[in-house]
């Protein structure tokens, strides 16, 4: 991964969490950080949740005053090739989403089963939440210039849900989200992050967000973004 990121030749710099991998990841990365002055690695005690991990890597690059996010799997699932295309869409966007939706051939060589449970999440997103686009990948682009690092506070999910609980939420505040058509790829490392209880945990959470705006709507939405401007949430 830290190869073709480096291919592409971007004034960037790599910051990677390990959730205290058995497998020796962490070390692998520590050699790699020790090589590449532009490379960063978190260590983390114990599998924490890939969504509290996404915070934790937000909250870095604010703190860092970088102005532009690209987040991604480091198993080959989001090919550090299509980063470009999401960059250059980045320039009309606030966030900008790798989807799996626009095109037909992009999950080709997923197993059906996969198929099935990611097309069953998109749909329960855009159903319940009404958000349209591809709401359950972490393959995306966020402008930290425009996006405040107080919207992400509204996103409680540790887990899975970060992911269509934050677009949500970004939606909700009014931000533009723009989509890009990529390929996704079988995970050439690694095992995935969606077990049957992980599963479980974000159907409830869909559940929970899908009642409170009927309930609580002003609860996803941080006053001072919906007042500085003329956006208006969906």
């Amino acid at each position: 991964m830290h190869e073709q990121l480096a291919a592409l030749n971007l004034d960037a710099d790599i910051l990677f969490l390990d959730d205290n991998s058995p497998d020796g990841t962490g070390r692998i990365l520590d050699e790699l950080a020790a090589r590449d002055k532009r490379v960063e690695v978190i260590h983390r005690t114990a599998k924490l949740g890939i969504g509290s991990a996404h915070q934790e890597g937000m909250a870095r690059a604010y703190d860092g005053g970088y102005e532009i996010l690209v987040t991604l799997d480091c198993d080959f699932t989001h090919s550090p090739d299509e980063i470009l295309k999401l960059l250059a869409e980045a320039e009309r966007a606030d966030v900008v989403i790798g989807s799996r939706f626009i095109r037909e051939d992009s999950l080709a060589e997923w197993k059906i089963e996969r198929r099935i449970l990611t097309h069953a999440g998109h749909f329960l997103t855009h159903r319940l939440l009404k958000v349209k686009q591809d709401a359950t990948t972490a393959f995306r682009v966020y402008d930290l210039k425009t996006i405040p690092r107080e919207v992400f506070s509204l996103a409680t999910s540790s887990g899975y849900s970060f992911f269509f609980e934050s677009l949500f939420i970004l939606q909700r505040n009014g931000f533009r989200i723009r989509e890009v058509a990529t390929t996704f790829s079988t995970r050439s490392k690694g095992e995935s992050k969606l077990s049957l209880r992980e599963a479980v945990n974000s159907l409830r959470r869909l559940a929970s967000l899908y009642v409170g705006t009927l309930t609580q709507p002003q609860k996803f939405r941080l006053q001072r973004v919906a007042a500085k401007d003329d956006r208006t949430p969906l």
